[in-house]
């Protein structure tokens, strides 16, 4: 037997569930990764028991406003770069788009990454983007040849950490892909030394400041 397909949300539900994902961004971006359900409920318009009937617990809330935000912002720019022509102004409107919903969304991410909602599937579109884009342009001679997938993603986990040191309302990050950009260029590239071997841990680009170690006790 196959199994059958998830039945539809009632009309109210559905407004429910709106209603909490957009609650959910909104007070992670006020209070923090760290904010309580409750708080978001009340935002919500609706009872704490409504919230979990939809979502039993933080990790699918949290997932579930990450994957809203990444449909309505980040998949249509990922559309547009790999429509684009000319894939080097592709790779840079996708780095650009990112790193925009970042800067926006650091909070849900930072709850996401703190629940373990942030799996390897939610960031495979983007990274695979990335890697199209690359490699389309080292076809094209617009990317320089030895740049391998993982450099792209080390590079945008450094991008990613510009976001900590500006204005996240100023897109500040844009002048740091132009200056990425011309260093994948071709023209006058110097040759690259050897990868660095992988770590074993996370790759994905950083999304938030890391926490500062408490100061050691002063001896009694």
């Amino acid at each position: 037997m196959t199994p059958e397909a998830p039945r539809p949300l009632r009309a109210d539900a559905a407004r429910n569930s709106e209603k909490i994902l957009r609650a959910a961004r909104e007070v992670y971006a006020d209070s923090g990764p760290d904010a309580m359900l409750d708080d978001i409920a009340r935002r919500a318009g609706v009872g704490i028991a409504t919230l979990y009937r939809r979502f039993p617990n933080k990790e699918a809330l949290v997932r579930a406003a990450l994957e809203q935000s990444i449909t309505g912002r980040l998949a249509p720019a990922i559309e547009q770069a790999l429509a684009d022509n000319d894939p080097r102004r592709g790779l840079s409107t996708l780095m650009d788009a990112t790193l925009a919903l970042v800067a926006g969304e650091r909070n849900t991410i930072a709850a996401a990454e703190n629940s373990g909602a942030l799996t390897a599937e939610i960031a495979a579109p983007f990274l695979d983007s990335l890697v199209e884009l690359t490699r389309r342009g080292q076809d094209s001679g617009l990317i320089r040849s030895d740049v391998l997938p993982e450099d792209m993603h080390r590079i945008m986990g450094m991008l990613t950490g510009v976001l900590w040191s500006t204005d996240p309302g100023s897109g500040g990050w844009s002048r740091y892909v132009t200056l990425i950009m011309d260093a994948l260029s071709p023209e006058g590239a110097t040759p690259l030394p050897r990868a660095p071997s992988a770590s074993s841990r996370c790759a994905a680009p950083a999304t938030r400041r890391p926490r500062p170690e408490a100061p050691a006790a002063e001896p009694g």
